[in-house]
């Protein structure tokens, strides 16, 4: 059997970086309180912190705990994450340690419960929720990475609005908001029901981070509560612009060495593979003609705790993988969420090879040699990832593309996995 001759390839960027992310959050933090004549002096202020793989994640919280207090108030940390961390209360400070964000490492204590208080209904009679203790505060610092989301388009994705409605709504928000997008446009919940939150809680701005495609700081913008819906729209088009791709097109099978929740809220990117498999119809959601005709998915990462959330968009996956998944905090994700197919099972293989060999068929390929493969780390790191001989002339036009090494056929150990194990990441 013949494997087809594999390259590895850089992909070239030309992108902002923080060199200083804590001191960069500090100043947008005074930015916003100065622009808004607000005192916070004996205040009590709760920052939001989520889920994601967010890049200098404890720094930066570390670096806002300490301007909160330079300006006088009492910071103090809130999970915000919907139903993560198995949609309980230690399961989101777990979840939290796992990132880095501890009462230690950021010096400010955690609060996590999973009790809400309603705020008021929306104009459509929607129950907006927020969480307790955030409830409590005399003032809510909400701080998100804003970037394109994995199932839905429009002006607002993944950013503060987001974090202030469905990761400070808890389980039951994230059940309510998830619900009410099957029956009504997203933009439209995220625009009405913000706007009650804004007018009824007492917001003290945002902090929003936005990421270079060397998955590194690239700008951190202190937003006041008033500019919320004008900034967060210009500044998803400029974190669409910082995202990497896979800068190939007409592939036959990507591999992706690692999914999970810490790289991306459906597991692996759907922006990156371009592909919504458990797309629903029902709400206009259609798979990209351009994704790869089949993906495989090798395992999770430990920092997933065992949610496998995503996995149904993948077609073929290892065993190791599935073994590792906690059918628990799959589920519980994926049906709040709305979208149950998330946590299907694709087909099962106990080694690279066999998988790899029978995507490569059902993808109708017959020359093994000139199969059109991508692999990558996974959907975050995409500087650096390895493809097929036969893909160089396939590269994507707005793509700048270099070949940093050169290789033979898919390299199997005596096992029949692939070696490498995983790829690495890049500058590791």
């Amino acid at each position: 059997m013949t494997w087809p001759r594999m390259l590895c390839v850089e992909q070239v960027f030309d992108q902002p970086h923080v060199a200083d992310p804590a001191k960069a959050a500090g100043d947008a933090l005074a930015g916003v309180v100065e622009a808004g004549a607000t005192s916070i002096r004996g205040k009590r202020v709760a920052l939001t912190v989520g889920s994601r793989g967010i890049a200098n994640l404890a720094s930066i919280v570390r670096g806002l705990v300490e301007q909160v207090r330079r300006c006088g108030g009492e910071p103090f940390i809130i999970p915000a994450m919907g139903s993560h961390g198995g949609g309980t209360a230690a399961g989101q400070t777990e979840v939290l340690a796992s990132l880095g964000v501890t009462k230690a490492s950021v010096g400010a204590p955690i609060r996590s419960s999973m009790e809400t208080v309603q705020v008021a209904l929306t104009e459509d009679a929607f129950p907006v929720v927020i969480d307790r203790y955030a409830s409590e505060a005399d003032y809510i610092l909400v701080v998100n990475r804003i970037k394109p989301h994995t199932e839905f388009g429009g002006p607002f994705q993944s950013g503060l609005l987001k974090m202030l409605l469905i990761g400070l709504g808890k389980h039951t928000g994230a059940i309510n908001y998830h619900r009410a997008a099957t029956r009504m446009p997203f933009e439209r919940l995220i625009r009405t029901a913000g706007k009650v939150v804004l007018e009824r809680v007492p917001v003290l701005g945002g902090i929003a981070l936005l990421e270079n495609a060397h998955e590194q700081t690239a700008e951190v913008v202190g937003v006041r509560p008033s500019d919320f819906f004008r900034v967060e729209e210009e500044l998803l088009r400029r974190a669409a612009s910082y995202m990497p791709g896979v800068p190939y097109e007409d592939i036959d099978l990507l591999i992706v060495d690692e999914m999970g929740k810490n790289i991306s809220g459906a597991g692996v990117d759907t922006n990156v593979i371009r592909r919504k498999h458990w797309a629903d119809t029902a709400l206009g959601e259609q798979a990209d003609p351009g994704a790869p005709k089949r993906i495989f998915v090798r395992d999770l990462t430990e920092a997933t705790h065992g949610n496998a959330a995503g996995i149904g968009m993948a077609d073929f996956a290892l065993k190791r993988l599935v073994d590792k998944i906690d059918r628990h905090k799959t589920y519980m994700n994926t049906i709040t969420a709305t979208r149950p197919r998330g946590a299907m099972l694709p087909l099962v293989f106990d080694t690279d090879e066999e998988a790899i060999r029978q995507a490569l068929a059902s993808a109708g390929v017959g020359d093994l040699g000139e199969a059109r493969i991508v692999r990558i780390r996974d959907t975050l790191h995409l500087v650096r990832m390895e493809v097929s001989e036969s893909l160089v002339e396939h590269v994507h036009k707005d793509a700048c593309v270099r070949m940093v090494g050169t290789g033979n056929g898919l390299v199997f150990d005596g096992r029949g996995m692939l070696s490498p194990d995983k790829l690495p990441v890049e500058g590791v």
